[in-house]
């Protein structure tokens, strides 16, 4: 069965200095063989901690940033390098992005109704149709068009300005839409509001949603499906409430338990999770996650674990829970024995 969106081999190294050849003398492996697939109308969460290439993969979809190889499959349609695949930049119309800085996101020079209205005339709409258009989708993100078209982002609050910019990005009717830490700067309540309100769009248009986030709550509430990043590799996937109740890998279960605890018995008396990630220009042998996992083996620096199929719309890559790795004890990924609460 394909998938509404496909990402297959995804990868992107940034040269750091060069030789007398002009050659780079290192690279910085930001993200590398990232692959990973969202349905129709459905929410994909991307985790993992600062620097995992979360919003450099991000970038590479909207081709902000040209990748050095991967293919984007949308809808039946393949986009990439090759004579048989259309440009990334294609992609544009049918993929809009909120970033998390929303004043940052905007042209201090534009009004609103010029911010969001810039994008339909750039694709052939008519001045009065683009206007028309904005005011009609402030209305619909809770501003009202007649307090806000000739305002300027600067007299705006933060949960504003997020409004105006996913306003902006529906402007040429994407079919899906990437937020990157789109909520992550804003007060809780305001978050709350705005998490309500992309409920609400994405029911109404028919969105799917790329949700980046570092906040593991918000992630669980939003999403359907979740992928784990680690050092630019995908090292876990599957449907939300099964990942959160029974993490396959040693790496998002030490980003679970080290979630907030809701009662003071329960209380973490150690770090879940120690040290610092490795160095992208020269990452460890095997899986990039053995130097901190306390269950590393031998074969875990030796060779890099697959993303291998687990079935339920699992998969993980993990030597110990892949039969044949080489791991002296796999350990088969056990049914959940509760349910996750919901944040």
């Amino acid at each position: 069965m394909a998938h509404f969106l496909e990402v297959e081999g995804l990868q992107k190294y940034f040269p750091i200095g060069k030789n007398l050849l002009g050659r780079p003398k290192q690279v910085v492996k930001a993200v590398e063989q990232v692959s990973f697939a969202a349905e129709r109308g459905k929410t994909l969460g991307i985790v993992g901690e600062s620097g995992c290439g979360k919003s450099t993969t991000a970038r590479l979809l909207m081709d902000l940033i040209s990748p050095d190889a991967g293919r984007i499959t949308l809808d039946g349609e393949t986009y990439g390098k090759g004579r048989d695949r259309k440009p990334i930049r294609e992609l544009r119309k049918r993929m809009q992005m909120v970033f998390q800085d929303s004043y940052a996101s905007l042209n201090a020079r534009l009004t609103i109704e010029e911010s969001i209205a810039f994008g339909p005339k750039i694709h052939g709409v008519s001045e009065s149709a683009a206007r028309a258009k904005a005011r009609d989708l402030l209305d619909r993100v809770g501003l009202a068009p007649d307090n806000f078209i000739r305002r300027y982002p600067h007299e705006l609050s933060g949960g504003q300005r997020q409004r105006v910019n996913i306003a902006r990005a529906l402007a040429i009717d994407p079919e899906i839409v990437i937020l990157d830490e789109a909520v992550s700067a804003l007060d809780k309540s305001v978050q709350a509001q705005v998490l309500n309100l992309l409920a609400d769009l994405k029911a109404d248009y028919g969105l799917t949603y790329l949700f980046i986030s570092h906040d593991l709550n918000v992630v669980q509430y939003v999403s359907d499906t979740v992928i784990v990043m680690y050092l630019g590799q995908v090292v876990e996937s599957g449907p939300a409430h099964s990942l959160y109740a029974n993490p396959a890998h040693p790496y998002t279960a030490a980003l679970l338990s080290a979630l907030p605890a809701l009662h003071p018995e329960d209380r973490k008396t150690h770090a879940p999770l120690e040290g610092d990630p490795p160095n992208p220009i020269s990452p460890p042998s095997g899986c990039r996650f053995h130097p901190r996992c306390p269950y590393a083996e031998a074969v875990c620096g030796e060779k890099m674990p697959p993303l291998t199929d687990l079935g339920a719309g699992r998969h993980v890559a993990c030597h110990m829970r892949i039969e044949g790795s080489g791991y002296s004890e796999p350990r088969p990924l056990a049914a959940p024995t509760a349910t996750p609460t919901t944040p």
